[in-house]
């Protein structure tokens, strides 16, 4: 089932948590909501599935409207952060509850619902539980019995609320591999909440990102965190260092870093912020030239296991810099505190600072030309 969300807001008081939100899901898709806390995607989970109304616009399922429709009508199944399993019922009772409560002429036979509960518990992969209690379950094993009565009902949308937010991080990351394991069988249509941004790049197929009731980006885990639509979202997914300076007549200024921006060509000396993550950096021990490298002391290095970050300071303003790079790398040429490094980007984006959502950014390949 395919969802079209067309201009959605919704208001709690003098709170805006949606504003105007146009969205297209396409049938068989998963899709992440990603986001700070308060940025909206958890109303606009319980507004598709029917628990929020919306105060403007509306949501349609297959092109037809479902404002006025039930929540139970609307063929969606739901699954929340913390379980929500009837403690005093078994593993199985707890999976088959939505099919008994199900009107008369709609209701299976005791041998379909029991045939059923076992497939689902086979496809959970949890058959040995079924006469346990929630209690008796750890964590990860109550999230899946969740999922699994969520599905009972073989529902057309699958709505995950952080399904994974009370888990440690060990189970979250089986757990996340098993979900997309899980879509690529079923391919139900479905949305999942989460703030994890390593969550929502690994099991996605699309990234929907949101900030104060609005979205930011939309695009394939590729698309959103190699090439962020504005500031925010490169700063919400993954570490980076930012470099100040100005943009005039088709360049950009980055203390040593001379840049050509042809987009910019009629800005004069407008305040801009280059965008650079730790891994798209080199360290020089010579300069090449005095507009592609910018001077800075190593302060700190630190061992990350597969990785080692060090800590710089650039010379000519003391802002903070942080480069990433593998252990190989990093032995070719070890690097220590007190030591002076030359900063080379391989691949950085600009932003003037007047209107960074509108304002089309500048991408550089470290070449010293905008591509």
């Amino acid at each position: 089932m395919s969802i079209t969300i067309h201009s959605l807001s919704k208001r709690f008081g003098s709170f805006t948590a949606l504003d105007r939100v146009e969205l297209e899901i396409p049938k068989g898709e998963l899709v992440a909501l990603l986001g700070p806390s308060g940025c909206g995607k958890t109303t606009l989970l319980r507004i598709i599935a029917g628990l929020e109304s919306a105060d403007e616009g509306n949501i349609l399922f297959d092109g037809e409207d479902t404002s006025a429709r039930h929540v139970r009508d609307r063929n969606v199944g739901f699954v929340f952060q913390h379980y929500a399993l009837f403690q005093h019922m078994s593993v199985f009772e707890n999976i088959a509850f939505g099919l008994r409560v199900r009107p008369r002429a709609r209701r299976p036979s005791e041998e379909q619902i029991r045939a059923k509960v076992q497939e689902l518990l086979s496809l959970v992969q949890l058959e040995w539980l079924a006469g346990r209690y929630p209690s008796q379950l750890s964590g990860g094993q109550r999230q899946r019995i969740a999922l699994a009565r969520a599905l009972a009902v073989e529902p057309q949308v699958l709505l995950l609320d952080e399904p994974f937010g009370a888990l440690d991080t060990k189970v979250r990351k089986e757990l996340r591999r098993w979900l997309r394991r899980l879509h690529d069988e079923l391919h139900i249509t479905s949305v999942f909440v989460t703030h994890d941004q390593e969550e929502a790049l690994e099991v996605a197929d699309r990234i929907v990102v949101m900030n104060h009731g609005r979205v930011e980006q939309i695009g394939s885990p590729q698309q959103v965190y190699d090439a962020p639509a504005t500031p925010f979202v490169y700063q919400f997914l993954g570490h980076i260092n930012l470099f100040h300076g100005r943009a005039h007549s088709g360049w950009v200024r980055l203390g040593g870093l001379r840049i050509q921006a042809p987009e910019y060509q009629n800005t004069e000396s407008m305040p801009a912020i280059a965008y650079v993550r730790p891994h798209d950096i080199d360290l020089l021990r010579e300069p090449e030239d005095s507009d592609t490298t910018i001077s800075a002391t190593v302060v700190r290095v630190s061992s990350l296991g597969s990785l080692v970050r060090l800590e710089l300071l650039q010379d000519s303003d003391g802002e903070s810099t942080e480069v990433e790079m593998t252990r190989e790398r990093y032995a070719a040429d070890p690097l220590q505190a007190g030591d002076q490094v030359f900063v080379k980007p391989r691949y950085l984006r600009v932003f003037l600072n007047d209107d960074p959502k509108r304002t089309p950014p500048v991408h550089w390949n470290g070449d010293g030309d905008g591509i």
